[in-house]
């Protein structure tokens, strides 16, 4: 067996696909991938044989998050603050610590959630809509704003009916107030019933990494150490993207990236789901949909629906908040006057951004690799699929990547979301 894994490299550096000593660690772990393949049971279907190796590597293994992408915010960090962070580091989300936390507390007890894309939207949604008819202030929603509905508990559920619209100087009001001035982290973090996030300890399996990210639809996932009660890492769809794509010439690899989409059924959603939004309507009806939705874009359509014209990512939701002012001249901003302002506000300061670089987009007719490549290479997240007249026919995500790349065994979580893992031994949980 080692001859042949032997033979299997030295080819791959003849062909030029990889060098024998990988640089990169994601490189090295995709070799590590390859050793557990080959000793695997020859009756396995290859989505089993990929189970199985996923499954004899600890998340230990995964390389470490740049430094600049390990964030952690304090608690008394105003929302202007932590808006500005997360859009500065290109991260969705980061841990919030509570300052008032001893020393010596365990990590359940030194955070005390997240602070999101997603928990801003709602904040921002609650802010922009018109006070309740029941409510004893009639005032404007800047001014039912400041009656301090900042809470994540005390904004319960988003209602079913649209977004409202806001006009060009709506944010600018907003984030010139007192209200938003010294509106704090700790307002509007989001946490779990049993504890502040959802973490993975070091020995966790690469396997349950996988699955979180796709069944359990999460964007990233805190790795903690148990012994010094805090995050040791933190794995996004990014990471995973980028792992995936160095890993290219491998055994395991390419006999599953050179399928192409549609032998193996994606995209997974029929055009008549696909969750979008027309250019005309409100931009936060956009990204109510994603918070409601629980999904990290949405296309902009022309009024045939048919067409994509544009993207929104949940990401871009700080673009309201830390450029208000290039909406100034529009009566409202809608999905095609956010777009419109934004591209012009990211080429003026020279940004690099989806926004600027166009719609990506790709056919059924690429394959898994090709599609992994171009997700890795712009740095996305999404990929829209089009018939061969530019038509709308689906959306192809990490997570319906993964949904072809491994399974989850029946039972494979067992109890595991009873509780948040790892629970610390003297947990108060």
């Amino acid at each position: 067996m080692a001859s042949l894994q032997l033979l299997r490299r030295e080819s791959a550096v003849v062909h030029g696909v990889m060098q024998e000593s990988p640089k990169s660690p994601e490189a090295r772990l995709g070799m590590k991938v390859e050793d557990l393949w080959d000793v695997q049971e020859p009756q396995l279907t290859p989505t089993e044989k990929l189970n199985a190796c996923f499954e004899g590597i600890p998340v230990s293994a995964f390389p470490p998050a740049p430094s600049s992408q390990v964030i952690e915010i304090k608690s008394d960090t105003s929302l202007a603050e932590a808006v500005r962070i997360l859009a500065e580091h290109k991260i969705l989300s980061a841990p919030v610590v509570d300052v008032d936390a001893p020393e010596d507390a365990s990590w359940i007890d030194r955070y005390i959630g997240v602070v999101e894309f997603a928990g801003i939207i709602v904040w921002i949604l609650h802010q922009s809509e018109p006070p309740s008819p029941r409510s004893q202030n009639s005032g404007t929603a800047l001014e039912a704003a400041v009656n301090r509905v900042t809470n994540a508990a005390s904004l319960g559920t988003l209602g079913p009916e649209d977004a409202a619209a806001t006009s060009g100087n709506f944010f600018e009001a907003l984030t010139s107030s007192e209200f938003y001035k010294n509106t704090k982290v700790r307002d509007i973090a989001g946490s779990f019933r049993w504890a502040p996030f959802l973490a993975l300890q070091k020995s966790n399996s690469f396997l349950t990494m996988l699955l979180l990210l796709s069944s359990y639809k999460m964007k990233s996932i805190p790795v903690v150490d148990l012994g010094e009660a805090k995050i040791d890492n933190i794995i996004t769809q990014s990471s995973v993207i980028h792992m995936l794509a160095e890993c290219a010439g491998l055994q395991w690899f390419e006999s599953w990236g050179t399928r192409k989409l549609s032998e193996i059924g994606l995209p997974l959603m029929a055009p008549d789901l696909i969750v979008k939004v027309y250019e005309e309507e409100p931009v936060l009806q956009a990204f109510k949909l994603m918070r409601k939705k629980r999904i990290g874009g949405v296309p902009i359509v022309d009024s045939s629906g048919r067409k994509v014209v544009g993207n929104i990512s949940i990401r871009d939701v700080h673009f309201l908040l830390t450029a208000p002012e290039i909406y100034h001249d529009y009566r409202s901003i809608t999905a095609k006057n956010f777009s419109t302002a934004v591209e012009g506000y990211l080429k003026t300061h020279q940004e690099i951004s989806p926004f600027v670089r166009g719609m990506v987009i790709c056919t059924k007719n690429y394959s898994i690799k090709e599609l992994i490549m171009k997700l890795d290479s712009e740095k996305i997240n999404r990929v829209y699929v089009v018939d061969d007249a530019g038509n709308l026919e689906g959306v192809i995500t990490l997570r319906d990547i993964i949904s072809r790349l491994v399974h989850e065994p029946r039972g494979y979580f067992g109890d595991f979301f009873d509780g948040v893992l790892p629970l610390p031994s003297d947990s108060r949980v």
